[in-house]
């Protein structure tokens, strides 16, 4: 599931922050390459179903390699762990987890802003 978040996008931050406030927002830092990055939030409901909040960011300054690469967020998911290993973004998401998603998506906004 995309959630529309326009206030996030277009918003910027250098790589070395953006690492800084999504790590004390309680996200990691998953795959990158050269030109792209992408955020991981783990949460688990009350039934120990797992979800993961994805915040995708782009490099419009700089390469991935740089603390000072400047980064844009722009689309973000939110999906079911699926096993082995993978997300089902098709999934339903209950309201507490989109409740907790939204709320840490607000966070990184006002740190950004």
């Amino acid at each position: 599931m995309i959630l529309e978040k326009k206030e996030l996008q277009g918003l910027q931050s250098e790589l070395k922050y953006m690492d800084e406030i999504t790590g004390g927002l309680g996200f990691v830092r998953g795959q990158w390459e050269y030109y792209r990055a992408t955020y991981d939030l783990r949460i688990q409901d009350q039934k120990n179903d797992v979800y993961f909040l994805r915040v995708n960011c782009r490099v419009i300054d700089g390469k991935m390699e740089s603390p000072y690469a400047v980064l844009t967020p722009e689309d973000i998911y939110i999906g079911q762990e699926s096993f082995p290993h993978g997300v089902d973004y098709n999934a339903d998401i209950p309201q507490p987890v989109l409740k907790v998603a939204n709320e840490k998506i607000s966070e990184l906004e006002k740190l950004l802003s």
